[in-house]
């Protein structure tokens, strides 16, 4: 076990874990959509940035492990600023429709503009939306690219249910959506076994036929 202090609070935690999860299960948030526990972080979010003392910059939290002595802050100036850029981004790529999305009340970017005072419609913000509004071609789902938030949470919980991922980026940039292979294999399992992407989804972009 080591020790450390987040926001001035003393915390025991297992050596190599990595710093978001043991801030998470203390209940100290911090905001983030692509962690998922048990998978490799990817920090492709660029969300749950701290301050680490020692360090010149903040860091990402999901790609930092645990040590003893280690002395965090949560909640800088610095920190608030890339995360409130980060999410703007986020909203330039995504179609802001509540009230006609399932996710609604339950979603994680809600969650993140609320806890960091960003509106879901920013002022002079540039919008980079995709042509197509939803994708059907797939037997088992249906993909909404302009509500996709690119976290990765769909292929890691895919990979750990099949032992193998049904699903991939695809494009390069503002056009990367999410794409489905396998397909064959995948119609023929039964419902139970082809939710795991459906429930890690954080903003539903990804449903059940």
């Amino acid at each position: 076990m080591v020790r450390l202090f987040i926001d001035n609070k003393e915390i025991e935690a297992e050596a190599g874990t990595p710093l978001l999860q043991v801030c998470l299960s203390n209940d100290i948030y911090v905001p983030n959509l692509c962690y998922l526990e048990g998978t490799k972080p990817q920090a492709s979010c660029r969300l749950c940035f701290v301050e680490i003392e020692g360090e010149d910059r903040p860091v990402t939290s999901c790609t930092v492990e645990v040590r003893d002595n280690m002395v965090v802050k949560t909640d800088t100036e610095a920190v608030r600023r890339l995360q409130r850029t980060a999410l703007r981004f986020l909203l330039s790529t995504h179609h802001v429709k509540c009230k006609e999305c399932p996710a609604n009340k339950k979603c994680e970017l809600q969650r993140l503009a609320k806890f960091l005072k960003v509106g879901l419609r920013p002022k002079n913000l540039d919008r980079h939306l995709k042509e197509t509004e939803t994708d059907k071609s797939h037997p088992v789902f249906n993909y909404y690219p302009n509500r996709c938030i690119l976290c990765g949470r769909c292929i890691h919980a895919c990979k750990r249910e099949h032992g193998k991922a049904l699903l991939t980026f695809a494009k390069r940039g503002i056009d990367t959506v999410i794409s489905f292979y396998g397909e064959e294999d995948m119609s023929r399992l039964p419902g139970e076994k082809c939710i795991a992407c459906v429930e890690v989804c954080p903003v539903k972009a990804i449903t059940l036929k």
